[in-house]
C-alpha cells in the first residue's frame, strides 16, 4: 500500500463516524500488511546472509504436526518411512594412467639384530604422494627451408624460390597453438579464471600475453566452432526428454539493464554408465530478450518433452512442458525462512506432501524407466492426490495475496505440468538437471560479470556448451579442444567423428 493510501486509511480510521466493524477491519488489514512486510524482511535477510539450501530451520519443531496432517489425508497403506545410512569417507587412490616415480626407501645393515645372519625382503609398503610440476612451456620453431635453381639464377629470367607452406591453423598469425588456445579456454569457462588474471599468470613465465589478444583470440576459436555447436544442437533436438533454463548475463554494449543465457540440456550430470547410452549434451544460447520467440527460434518446432520452471513464454512451444517440483518446494521454503516460529504450519503440510514424493525419487535412482513409471503410479500418485485435495481445501482458507496463497496458487496453475512427469519413467520430477548447469555459469559470471559485446556473449555461449558438454561425458575438454582444433584446421567435412563422445582421450 502506498504511503498515501495509508495516510488516507488513518484518517479514515479516525472518522468518528465510521462503524466499528469497519474499524476492526481496516485495523486487521493493516495488521496483515504489517505482518508481511516482516515476512519479506526476514527472506531478505535469509536470502542475504543466511544458508542456501533448502533445509527449512523450523522442521525440526512443527514437522511431527505437519506430518500428522499429511498422514491423515492418506491411506494407513500409502505411510512410509524413510531411512538412510550414512556413508563414511574413503580417501580415492591416484589415477593409474599418472606417470610414477619410485623412491626406494631401504635399510643399509641387511643382518639381524639378534644372530647376525643375512636378512630376506618378505614384503614392502607402498606409499603414494602426489607431485606437481609447474606449468611447462616451450617454444615450437617451425623451419621451412627455402630451396632456389642456380641454373635458373644463372640463365633464367625468373627464379623460382620454393618452400613447404606453414601447417593450417584456427588462428594463422601470432603464435597461439591448439594447446594454448584450449588452457586459455578452460582456464577462463571450466575454471572461471578470467583473461586479466591469466594475463598475469603468463606474466609470471615472462609472457606478455594481453586480455585483449587473449578476446580476439576466443571469438576467433567461437567461430571456427560453431559447426560443432550447430551438429550437437541437431543431436538435442532428437532426444525425446531435454530441460531449458534462463538466467541473466549483463552486455555492456546492449542498451538494455539485462540480457539472457538460455540453457538446454539433455541426458544426466555425469558420464553415462553404460557404453552404448545416448550421450549428455549441453548447450548455451545467448538472447538479448526473454521473449518467446527466442526460445521457438531455438527449438525450431521440436516437440518431445521439456522440463521448465513456471515462466510464461514456454507455453508458446511446441514441446510437452513437463513442471518443476523444486520450484513448488522452494515457495514453501521460503514461507517457512519469512516467518517467526510457530507461524508456518500451513506451509509445513504443503510442504512434507512434496518431501514424500522426493523421498520416493531417492529410492528409484538408478532403477529403469519402466520401473520408475510403475513405483509412481502405486506409490506417488496417492501422494499428489491426496496434495490436489489438500490444496483446494486450504485455497480458501488463506488470505488472498499472502505467500502462503501464492505457494498454493502455484501448485494449482502448474498442476497440469507438474503431474506430467508420471506419464514416462525418463522424466524427472525437477528441472535441476538444467538449473546446475546454470549454476555452473552463475559461478563464472561473479567473477567476469559481464560481457563487453554481444559477439563475446555470442562466443561465450558456443565455449561453455563445449566445455560442459565434455565434462557431462567424462572427456577432459583441454585435451578434447586441442585436438579438435587440429582437426578444423583441415576443414572436415564429416563432423560426427568429432563430437565429445567420440573423442578417445587414452
Amino acid at each position: 500500500m502506498l504511503l498515501a493510501e495509508r495516510q488516507l486509511s488513518a484518517e479514515h480510521l479516525a472518522n468518528k463516524d465510521l462503524q466499528l466493524s469497519e474499524k476492526d477491519q481496516l485495523i486487521a488489514e493493516l495488521q496483515q500488511q504489517i505482518i508481511q512486510f516482516w515476512e519479506d524482511v526476514r527472506l531478505l535477510r535469509q536470502q542475504k546472509f543466511g544458508k542456501s539450501s533448502e533445509q527449512n530451520p523450523l522442521q525440526a519443531d512443527l514437522f511431527n504436526e505437519a506430518e500428522a496432517t499429511v498422514d491423515d489425508a492418506l491411506e494407513p497403506e500409502e505411510k512410509q518411512t524413510i531411512t538412510y545410512e550414512r556413508n563414511k569417507p574413503k580417501r580415492q587412490p591416484l589415477p593409474e594412467s599418472l606417470p610414477r616415480e619410485q623412491i626406494v626407501h631401504d635399510i643399509e645393515d641387511k643382518t639381524c639384530d639378534c644372530c647376525g645372519h643375512e636378512l630376506h625382503k618378505i614384503g614392502e609398503d607402498i606409499t603414494e604422494k602426489l607431485e606437481v610440476i609447474p606449468m611447462q612451456l616451450k617454444v615450437l620453431q617451425h623451419i621451412r627451408p627455402k630451396y632456389s635453381c642456380r641454373h635458373c639464377e644463372h640463365h633464367g629470367t625468373q627464379v623460382h624460390i620454393q618452400q613447404q607452406k606453414m601447417p593450417s591453423a584456427i588462428i594463422d598469425k601470432g603464435y597461439a597453438t591448439p594447446s594454448l588456445l584450449s588452457l586459455i579456454i578452460t582456464n577462463k569457462f571450466q575454471f572461471s579464471l578470467p583473461l586479466y588474471r591469466q594475463e598475469k599468470l603468463f606474466a609470471e613465465y615472462g609472457i606478455h600475453l594481453s586480455r585483449q589478444t587473449q578476446s580476439e583470440w576466443i571469438i576467433k576459436c567461437a567461430n571456427a566452432l560453431k559447426p560443432i555447436y550447430q551438429h550437437l544442437k541437431q543431436h538435442l533436438l532428437k532426444r525425446p526428454v531435454i530441460s531449458c533454463d534462463e538466467t541473466r548475463l549483463q552486455v555492456n554494449q546492449v542498451d538494455k539493464s539485462q540480457c539472457y543465457m538460455f540453457i538446454y540440456c539433455c541426458g544426466a550430470d555425469s558420464p553415462p554408465v553404460e557404453k552404448h547410452a545416448p550421450p549428455n549434451i549441453v548447450l548455451f544460447d545467448y538472447q538479448a530478450t526473454k521473449s518467446a520467440e527466442c526460445i521457438i527460434d531455438f527449438l525450431d518446432g521440436y516437440q518431445g518433452y521439456m522440463h521448465v520452471d513456471g515462466y510464461q513464454a514456454f507455453e508458446n512451444t511446441l514441446a510437452k512442458l513437463v513442471g518443476c517440483w523444486a520450484h513448488v518446494r522452494r515457495k514453501y521454503t521460503d514461507i517457512i525462512k519469512s516467518q517467526s516460529e510457530g507461524k508456518a504450519n500451513k506451509a509445513l503440510q504443503g510442504l512434507s506432501f512434496i518431501q514424500k514424493l522426493y523421498a520416493i525419487e531417492k529410492r528409484l535412482k538408478g532403477k529403469s524407466p519402466d520401473e520408475k513409471y510403475q513405483t509412481r503410479q502405486t506409490e506417488a500418485v496417492p501422494i499428489i492426490n491426496a496434495y490436489k485435495t489438500w490444496l483446494e481445501k486450504s485455497v480458501n482458507n488463506v488470505m488472498s495475496g499472502s505467500k502462503i496463497s501464492a505457494a498454493i496458487n502455484y501448485s494449482l496453475n502448474q498442476w497440469s505440468k507438474l503431474v506430467r512427469y508420471l506419464e514416462d519413467g525418463r522424466l524427472s520430477i525437477d528441472n535441476n538437471r538444467v538449473e546446475r548447469e546454470a549454476k555452473h555459469f552463475a559461478i563464472g559470471r561473479k567473477n567476469f560479470l559481464f560481457c563487453h559485446t554481444e559477439s563475446g556473449a555470442n562466443s561465450s555461449a558456443v565455449l561453455y556448451s563445449i566445455v560442459e558438454t565434455c565434462k557431462v561425458n567424462g572427456v577432459n575438454p583441454t585435451q578434447y579442444l586441442t585436438y579438435l582444433f587440429e582437426q578444423l584446421a583441415h576443414a572436415p567435412s564429416d563432423l560426427e567423428p568429432l563430437m565429445p563422445w567420440n573423442f578417445d582421450q587414452d
